[in-house]
């Protein structure tokens, strides 16, 4: 099957990616996937029905969507033997709320699911550096609703642990894609679940930003869309991509 386009590791397919993905045999370290959310009535958002079952999307996945869409699509994740380890929150400075009835909507989820033994699944959870004064090893100790926590606080260089809200600015105004994530959301995500030189899938490719974020942090990708514009697009943006730091 020959690529869409070609380059440096990153690859590119132009089609359905439940056709072309089982297909090309891959054994990537990590999915990542933002599927149409089908909560709205606009032609492209649309379920692809059975995604998360098919072959080829390895054993770690994360996954962008609503609570709603999760709940409303949870037996397609269960019967693609997925088992959720964790969820974070992506707050931005805009909503995307569609009633005036209910809180403002400032945010979306990224899931992350894994299938087999959860030792055998590469993670390496992203530090940052604490601005402002020193803080060494805290130890929480016994908690009384979790048992002992153990060491979760800050190293003694300084770094803790990236805490499950992440906060990014959309890419309102400067999109080339409807529903476009930002690199600094991408970034920690790759991160965590994919080791340097592992191999990064992204089902739903959208703008580009998931092969984006892996040639960046000098990882390999494939991405595959539906819609011929969206990997044109995302092509030439990533044979122009300057080796900047991602969230720069």
């Amino acid at each position: 099957m020959r690529p869409y386009y070609e380059q440096d590791g990153i690859a590119i397919y132009h089609g359905d990616c439940r056709e072309i993905i089982p297909a090309l045999g891959l054994r990537p370290d990590v999915t990542i996937a933002d599927p149409p959310y089908a909560e709205t009535s606009l032609e492209w958002d649309r379920w692809p029905v059975g995604w998360p079952t098919m072959n080829g999307l390895g054993r770690s996945l994360w996954c962008f969507g609503s609570l709603r869409m999760f709940v409303a699509r949870s037996d397609e994740f269960t019967a693609g033997n997925w088992l959720m380890s964790q969820d974070l929150v992506w707050e931005k400075h805009n909503g995307s709320g569609f009633a005036a009835d209910r809180f403002k909507r400032v945010h979306e989820q990224a899931a992350h699911f894994y299938r087999g033994a959860w030792g055998d699944i590469y993670h390496s959870p992203p530090r940052v550096r604490r601005m402002g004064a020193r803080k060494t090893v805290r130890t929480r100790g016994q908690t009384p609703h979790t048992g002992e926590i153990g060491n979760i606080g800050y190293t003694d260089d300084g770094e803790r642990l990236m805490r499950s809200v992440i906060y990014a600015q959309s890419m309102q105004g400067r999109a080339e894609n409807e529903t476009q994530k930002p690199q600094a959301i991408v970034a920690p995500l790759v991160e965590y679940a994919c080791p340097p030189g592992g191999l990064v899938l992204s089902p739903f490719l959208g703008s580009g930003t998931d092969l984006e974020v892996a040639k960046l942090t000098q990882r390999r990708a494939v991405g595959v869309d539906t819609r011929e514009q969206q990997c044109e697009a995302a092509a030439e943006r990533l044979s122009r991509l300057l080796p900047l730091q991602v969230g720069a």
